[in-house]
């Protein structure tokens, strides 16, 4: 199956650039190109890509409330949002709108393919790294974060709260069945039943849920 995706980015450089190394991706069709988000937002609404790589510093309106919008009035397109760490101040407003995962600009291109792919696949992209920096700067400021999510964590087991933990620290499934001794698919099941009773939209979520809960604390 071919994802269809539209590229947001106010730098033509950076658009052409991944407009020409996806043309050499079957499984990948650029189906559309906007310099800001309002346009990102049009584009969506005509064509219902399957993957929007969204960047935040945009002209007008930017990729932060392009995303709040996009995920909210479309269940079927999601947001990879395309950013500089060192530069962004709201790419935790990000992942609160709804981002289903985060890349940088530095990165090779093929990894950034790779991430179209497993957010259009349903998944959620967060790096380690990435879930380090994010939580750092942006949870560890709580005068400028949002209100907090009102998570149902009552019914959740202790195995799924040692999950949870693993997850809100950036380790990935493989990772998890080795640090808990179990299969990769049980931590699949674990991974999805924290989705269910938690009323989170994917793994990003699952990420603020763990720091929000407490289970993680930030590097001092």
């Amino acid at each position: 199956m071919t994802v269809r995706v539209v590229l947001a980015d106010d730098q033509p450089l950076v658009r052409s650039g991944l407009r020409v190394i996806m043309a050499d991706h079957p499984d990948l069709e650029v189906v559309g190109e906007a310099a800001s988000g309002a346009e990102a937002v049009q584009l969506v609404s005509d064509i219902s890509p399957d993957v929007v790589v969204m960047d935040i510093r945009m002209p007008g309106m930017d990729g932060i409330e392009a995303t709040r919008l996009i995920t909210a009035g479309s269940a079927t397109t999601r947001v990879l949002v395309l950013t500089t760490f060192d530069e962004d101040d709201h790419v935790y407003g990000a992942l609160r709108a709804g981002a289903s995962g985060f890349v940088v600009k530095d990165m090779a291109l093929e990894d950034i393919l790779a991430a179209v792919r497993v957010v259009a696949a349903g998944d959620a992209l967060i790096a380690p790294g990435v879930t380090r920096r994010l939580i750092t700067d942006f949870i560890g400021r709580p005068a400028a974060a949002p209100e907090r999510f009102p998570w149902p964590v009552e019914g959740i087991t202790e195995r799924e709260r040692e999950v949870l933990t693993l997850v809100g620290r950036g380790r990935s499934n493989t990772e998890i069945a080795q640090d808990l001794f179990i299969t990769v698919a049980t931590v699949k099941s674990h991974v999805s039943r924290l989705l269910t009773k938690l009323g989170a939209r994917d793994r990003v979520q699952l990420v603020i849920c763990a720091y929000e809960m407490g289970l993680v604390t930030l590097p001092t």
